[in-house]
């Protein structure tokens, strides 16, 4: 009989699981900085590329989609080789698919290079990069039991946010003073220093001799033929449209329409990704002491439900005109405090799917989860300038609010609410009227 092979602590090195963590963390980090980080530089692409907003929501999406593509395979892979092999494989590729665009993919000295050689080497750092998910994501789930793997995969869901952070603060300085051959240079290095971090760090755990009473056999249904992991993987891939609306072109709205100059626009951005940092440390623990991960969930939907369709209903208030400096400070704190709550999930709900397909098999469950994300990740920017072009910016944030209120049942079903579910409830039901009433 298998069971999931739980976290053990070598017997000479007892906080070793920490280390592993830390490249996880590390391994997130550096490709989120590019991930994340490139549409921070939106406005400058978009100059120095000469785009118009069809072609630069295209190029954005498709690192998310070389992403999505590549997420099943890398996970399953995972599974089968262990996490050292594909962490090793894919930083190190996607460290000289950069370095690549730094020499043929970057404008200068009168060359603008063609949308296709562009959109083609942000697809293949994100084919490549891809593999960092499932594999830190499975280390985790393998080295820490029960009782610390919330917090443990929050923090390491935090490296999206602090490496967004960290390309919000300095990739736009670096492409405005040094240009985006030094900015594709730099991301290759972070990508080369944690993979040096996990050949040094991420080993497979000893295996059990027995396994803990407290943990759940391995499920017998594989996560591919799981309804239940399915259903948790679409709401996860769904409510990350919010977050993705606000990280690949919150810069461009506030630039474009809240009037704001670059340097707040950064500042906002480092918000949002530090807070989203803080929020998922926070939730791990707290999910971790109450049990209460689903209600938790549901409150996040919820309230990002709201959130967004307030943000949708002061950009009508400001109207066309360039919004006084009242309504431009309302904009930027909504804006911000909106993309912090829909990006404070994420660790909660990737243990609660990495718990439910079982240890062993968790780099499936996390790769099918990082497919829907991603996908949504290319679908978002694609989407934005056809609905910019359709009805402006109020009808963007009420699809952000839309798709948080679809995602609510689908991430944790009313029966399986536990603690907390009657506040949770009553948090839709007004975020449905709220919404209904926005439109």
């Amino acid at each position: 009989m298998q069971h999931d092979p739980i976290a053990l602590l070598p017997p000479l090195s007892p906080r070793h699981r920490w280390k592993v963590l830390a490249a996880g963390v590390a391994a997130n980090a550096a490709f989120s900085v590019a991930f994340s980080g490139i549409p921070m530089t939106a406005v400058l692409m978009r100059t120095g590329y000469q785009l118009d907003n069809a072609a630069l929501g295209l190029v954005l999406g498709l690192m998310g989609l070389g992403i999505a593509v590549s997420e099943l395979p890398w996970g399953l892979l995972t599974d089968r080789w262990g996490d050292r092999p594909v962490l090793l494989a894919g930083l190190g590729s996607t460290a000289i698919a950069l370095v690549a665009m730094a020499l043929w993919a970057a404008p200068g000295d009168g060359h603008v290079p063609g949308l296709g050689v562009l959109g083609a080497g942000l697809l293949l750092v994100g084919l490549l990069g891809g593999s960092v998910n499932g594999a830190s994501g499975r280390a985790v789930m393998t080295w820490f039991d029960a009782s610390e793997r919330g917090l443990a995969m929050s923090i390491r869901q935090t490296a999206v946010p602090m490496g967004g952070g960290i390309g919000a603060l300095v990739l736009p300085f670096v492409a405005l003073h040094f240009g985006f051959a030094a900015l594709y240079g730099l991301l290759a290095l972070l990508c080369a220093l944690s993979a040096a971090m996990s050949w040094a760090w991420v080993h497979e755990p000893p295996v059990a001799p027995h396994p803990k009473t407290t943990e759940a056999a391995a499920p017998k249904t594989g996560p591919l033929r799981d309804v239940r992991v399915w259903r948790i993987v679409a709401g996860i891939g769904i409510l990350c449209a919010p977050q993705f609306a606000v990280l690949s072109f919150g810069t461009v709205f506030l630039h474009d329409f809240g009037h704001v100059g670059l340097g707040t626009i950064t500042a906002a951005m480092v918000f949002v990704q530090v807070g989203a940092m803080a929020m998922r440390v926070w939730s791990g623990r707290w999910t971790d002491r109450r049990r209460n991960r689903p209600a938790y969930l549901r409150a996040c939907s919820a309230l990002s439900v709201l959130l967004f369709a307030g943000l949708a209903a002061l950009v009508m208030a400001a109207g066309t005109e360039a919004p006084p400096l009242s309504l431009r400070l309302a904009l930027i704190a909504l804006l911000a405090v909106s993309g912090v709550c829909v990006s404070a999930w994420h660790g909660v709900a990737y243990t609660e799917l990495a718990t439910l397909a079982g240890a062993a098999r968790a780099g499936t469950a996390l790769g099918m989860a990082n497919t829907s994300v991603f996908l949504v990740c290319f679908v978002t920017p694609f989407s934005i300038p056809h609905l910019l072009a359709l009805q402006g910016w109020p009808v963007v944030w009420l699809a952000a609010s839309a798709c948080a209120l679809v995602a609510m049942p689908l991430l944790v079903p009313r029966r399986d609410a536990g603690p907390g579910a009657c506040t949770a409830e009553l948090a839709q039901k007004v975020a449905k009227t709220a919404l209904s009433r926005s439109t």
